[in-house]
Order: C-alpha cells, then structure tokens, then sequence
C-alpha cells in the first residue's frame, strides 16, 4: 500500500497435534498435570507454596459438589467452554459454572491449567471468584461467583454510553484487579475486553477470563505469542511483538474510550458495520495515529487518563499502580458515585457474549 511503512511479519504458530486426554489421567480417573491433580472432589496443588485460598473459604459455609449443583440456563459459549447458570440445590445459591471439554489441543490444555493455578491462589476482591473445580468424564467444571448484570458490553448496549464519573469508577476497579495481577501474581491478562469485565448489582466490576492468560515465571513480565480478542490488542500485540504487562493498559484505554464514545475508537467507515478482515485493522492500528478522547467533549482529565493508556510504544503508558493516582481517578475518589445506580436500572442480560 504507497505511503505507509512495510508491516512487521506477523508470527502465525501452526495449530499443535491434540494430545490424548489419557497422557494426563491417573488410574482413579484424576486430571493431572505437573503438580496439579483434579477429580470429582476438587483440585489439589502438590507444591511447597501449597498456596490456600483462605479469604474465599469463608464465605461459602457450605460444601458444594456437581451433584448438588442444578442447571438454570446457559449464560454463555465461546471456545473456552460453556458458562452456564447453576443453582445449588438445597442451599438456593446462584453460581456461573464454566464447562470446558478436555479433548483439545496442547496450548488450549496448559492455558487451562494454568487458569485452574492462578484461580487457585487469587485473593482479589477485583477478580471473579473460582469457588470450585472439579474434573469427571473428560470435563472440568469451574464453579465461578455469578455476577448477576452480565458484563460491561452489556451495560454499553444498554446505555450507549457511560459518564466520566462512572467510568472513574470502573476504571478505579479494574486498575486495582490488574495492579494484583501484575505486581502480585506476575500476570498478563492479555485479553481485557468489555466482555470480559463483569458487573453485579453492587456496583462491583471484576475482571474475569484467563483462559487466555499467563502467569509469567520471570520477573521482568515479557511475552512473544499472539492470542486474544484482536480488537483491543496493543500495536505491539497484534504484529507479534514482545510485549509485557503494558499490553493490558492499552486494552483497558481503549474499553474505556468505547464506553465513553459509544463505539469501537478506531473509525470506521460509514458503509461497513464492522472491520473487513484482520489486516485492515492490523495496518490501522500499527500505521495510523492512536485513538484520543475529544476534547471538547471530555475533561482534561479523562482525555489524559485515556492518553495515559492508548500509547503506541508501551515504555510511554503508564503503570496499572500510577495510574490508580492519576488526577481522572482522583477527581471522583470522594464524590460518593455508585455504580449501582447505574447497574440497577438495566435489564439482566439473557446471555453474557464470551
């Protein structure tokens, strides 16, 4: 295409052959994989951390187990599995249960041991909870905390578009979900989305999904493979670059902005509903100017804060802790907003879109 820079080669991993469920069965019909077993009891870590989740542990007094778990509706499907409404039988308690069939390939099966890992150990009030996980029958089944108004796209196809003081709100969650992640369980989401930020009554935002994430075993927090939802990938990410924690701060600069303007922040044109093909947004993304807020339509403090994220080298964002100081979150801190106001009136969405 004249007059713009040749693309860096995009690296496309060929899919691995599919490794038979077998290899990672026990005798007595236990998943296991490296220090990690799994059965119709619940999941067992065999380490020296032995890491507990003590914090959730109280706040179910109950036991739950598959049996007692009865099927509402399903809630949602994607290529991780089927989320589905449970309730528990005879204590009336609402649960998401994500099904996740077993016979998949190699990458797909260490993405989803390493999720059952880090839900493990997560201690996050900004994190969906994992309250349980079993495996029977080539499935393992996550009982996940159910959060009762669907996601963020959910809210935005309901409302069009979120005020600045709201948005501090959500942002304010959000940044202190990925400032544990990043600093405390040394973890790339690398698939922040509005789908994957969920909403209940309270008002309370929590990220969920990592099915896709990794927990990184070196400190300095650098990645080269591609997986995620393309749309909210940083121009680092989606040329198959090395990229870091700052890839999520872009994907949260650019849900916000959508939120706020009402639409995905790369313009499109005014007879297509959506972008043609990948490579037409690869080259929008890598080539043209990042999206800004508009001035004249926001104050300067959210047209920084969104600046702050949506930077196309990544030593120019800031940090998910800086940014919890930044003057857009300080400006509504003692405002007394409640999202909930704002959750509350919506209708509970049929389907959560995965």
């Amino acid at each position: 295409m004249k007059g713009t820079k040749p693309l860096k080669q995009l690296k496309l991993s060929v899919p691995a052959e599919k490794t038979p469920i077998t290899d990672f069965l026990t005798a007595s019909g236990t998943f296991q994989d490296g220090d990690l077993l799994l059965n119709q009891k619940g999941l067992r870590l065999i380490s020296e951390e032995k890491e507990t989740r003590s914090s959730d542990a109280k706040e179910l007094d109950f036991q739950i187990s598959l049996e007692d778990l009865e099927t509402i509706k399903v809630i949602g499907k994607g290529s991780g599995g089927v989320v589905q409404l449970v309730r528990h039988k005879w204590v009336g308690r609402l649960f998401a249960l994500k099904v996740i069939q077993m016979n998949i390939q190699e990458d797909a099966r260490k993405q989803i041991v390493q999720e059952l890992k880090i839900n493990q150990a997560l201690q996050c009030p900004h994190i969906v909870v994992c309250h349980h996980s079993f495996y029977h029958n080539g499935v393992i089944s996550l009982v996940l905390e159910y959060m009762d108004r669907g996601s963020l796209a959910d809210v935005i196809k309901q409302v069009k578009t979120i005020l600045e003081p709201y948005l501090a709100v959500v942002c304010k969650q959000v940044l202190q979900g990925l400032v544990y992640l990043h600093n405390e369980r040394h973890v790339i989401h690398r698939d922040i989305k509005p789908s994957n930020l969920l909403v209940n009554h309270k008002g309370e935002v929590k990220i969920t999904d990592f099915g896709v994430s990794v927990m990184l075993a070196s400190s300095i927090g650098q990645r080269d493979t591609f997986v995620g939802t393309y749309n909210y990938m940083s121009p680092e990410r989606i040329t198959g670059s090395t990229y870091d924690y700052s890839s999520d701060i872009w994907s949260l600069g650019m849900v916000v902005l959508e939120c706020a303007i009402g639409r995905f922040p790369y313009k499109q044109s005014e007879e297509q509903q959506g972008w043609p093909n990948f490579y037409e947004l690869l080259e929008t993304i890598v080539v043209k100017s990042p999206p800004s807020a508009p001035p004249d339509q926001f104050s300067p403090e959210f047209c920084s804060f969104i600046s702050a994220c949506i930077q196309k080298d990544p030593r120019d964002r800031m940090s998910s802790l800086d940014l919890l100081n930044h003057p857009f979150i300080k400006k509504f801190e003692n405002k007394d907003i409640h999202l909930a106001i704002l959750v509350d009136s919506l209708e509970v969405p049929v389907n959560f879109p995965r």
